[in-house]
């Protein structure tokens, strides 16, 4: 607010010192005015320009304009005896001077900005940051997983991100609005463990507009990982080349390999989708289909496994009663 407001009067300055200016010289107030306006407007556009630049660059375009308006002044100098001094021709030199000074250094300065300091280093402790995304505090599993000793170091949550989990927070419809609150909550649970640092950073790229992109131009910038469960992120952030952890692959790692022939105990809560099979689930959920199982409906069944199936979706077990006669134990 303060900035905007020094904008402004150094905007409304100009304006009345171009005007006033003009009336000393004799020429028309309206011309000054907009001169001068034109030359309020031009700073703060290069004020704000300032702002964004890295320091190299503000500082190799200082130097440079500088030492090309000294050696544009030097110039004027050499040749004033041959022009009667004209002062159009100074004005053009001195302008020319630091326009070609300000030009170079700031070629020299972006070049020092990519080659020197191409992307902040890492974290001291030399463990690599990981950046979180929305999904990834909505899902719930990544406390489990920190808490585990799987994930340490510094964890990054952008500020764009807190504030997409507010939009989900915020939403009218209650199950989105759950799941906000939520992301929320495992946010302070992990910001509660000893084993992870988490750092709410103002990392927001200019470049990138979607939440996705700016996220993996945070991992570059920061030479770290996204840790999310978004597939299409997970997609996007591996083609740029950006190492992913997607706490879907770490439970479908750790999910019990069911052999053939291995006895389980499974509640068969509805009915398949062919003739006569029954559904249950394990506690992971993963999906157990019992043959012949639909008449055991609502009952606890010691079953045997037959195969297992990995699919996009997730793993299938498939099973069949245990003995000849498919009998259920009540559990």
């Amino acid at each position: 607010m303060a900035l905007a407001l020094l904008r402004v009067v150094v905007i409304v300055a100009s304006l009345w010192t171009g005007g006033a200016g003009a009336v000393a010289i004799g020429a028309s107030p309206s011309r000054g005015a907009l001169l001068g306006l034109a030359v309020g407007v031009a700073a703060v556009m290069v004020e704000a320009a300032v702002r964004r630049a890295p320091p190299s660059v503000v500082v190799g375009v200082t130097v440079g304009g500088g030492a090309g308006l000294l050696v544009g002044l030097v110039a004027w100098t050499a040749v004033a005896p041959a022009l009667d001094g004209a002062t159009p021709i100074r004005v053009l030199a001195a302008l020319l001077g630091a326009y070609l000074g300000a030009a170079v250094g700031l070629r020299r300065g972006r070049a020092a900005t990519t080659v020197a300091d191409p992307a902040p280093a890492p974290a001291a402790s030399g463990v690599t940051p990981k950046v979180i995304d929305t999904s990834a505090l909505i899902d719930g599993r990544l406390a489990e997983v920190c808490e585990a000793g799987f994930v340490d170091g510094t964890l990054l949550v952008p500020h764009f991100v807190v504030r997409e989990l507010q939009r989900v927070a915020d939403s009218s419809d209650p199950s989105r609005r759950t799941r906000g609150k939520r992301g929320f909550e495992v946010l302070q649970r992990l910001q509660r463990m000893d084993r992870v640092v988490v750092e709410i950073v103002d990392d927001d790229p200019a470049q990138a507009h979607e939440v996705d992109l700016k996220l993996i131009e945070v991992a570059r910038a920061r030479r770290g990982v996204v840790i999310t469960t978004d597939y299409n992120l997970n997609r996007v952030a591996e083609v740029s080349g950006i190492r992913v952890l997607n706490v879907n692959d770490l439970a479908t790692a750790l999910r019990p390999v069911a052999l053939p022939g291995e006895a389980m105990r499974i509640n068969v809560v509805r009915e398949g989708k062919e003739p006569g099979q029954g559904v249950g689930f394990l506690d992971d959920g993963t999906m157990v289909v019992v043959d012949q199982g639909k008449r055991l409906i609502g009952q606890s069944v010691d079953v045997t496994v037959t195969s297992a199936l990995q699919t996009s979706a997730g793993r299938l077990i498939f099973t069949r009663p245990r003995g000849d006669d498919g009998e259920a134990h009540d559990g």
